[in-house]
């Protein structure tokens, strides 16, 4: 027998006594083991909340892209509504008339808003 055979036996142990032998050994209960240290859990904790601000401000970004989209929409269907109204108007009315109420409903938009 080499060397290496002796030192791989007492690895191994004997049949376990509740014969359960498909369990994995058991480990001693070390209750002080998952502790860490006040500075680690301080640095931890930084890089946690970094990592949220991060997060939120891409989000934030992601959602004012997403308002963004939508207000160009809105404004889009908005100007199509209005311009589709004064062509209504103009197969009723003079041309000259039409461009009078457009430029006076225009003023009136800027006052008020």
């Amino acid at each position: 027998m080499s060397t290496s055979d002796v030192t791989a036996a007492p690895s191994l142990q004997g049949m376990r006594v509740n014969g359960k032998q498909w369990h994995q050994p058991r480990k001693a209960f070390r209750p002080t083991a998952g502790q860490t240290s006040y500075a680690k859990r301080t640095e931890d904790r930084k890089a946690k909340a970094a990592m949220q601000a991060k997060e939120k401000e891409m989000k934030d970004e992601k959602e004012a892209e997403r308002q963004r989209r939508i207000q160009k929409i809105r404004d889009k269907r908005n100007a199509k509504e209005e311009r589709e109204r004064y062509e209504k108007m103009s197969e009723k009315m003079h041309k000259k008339r039409v461009d009078r109420l457009k430029r006076r409903e225009k003023r009136n938009k800027m006052l008020h808003s």
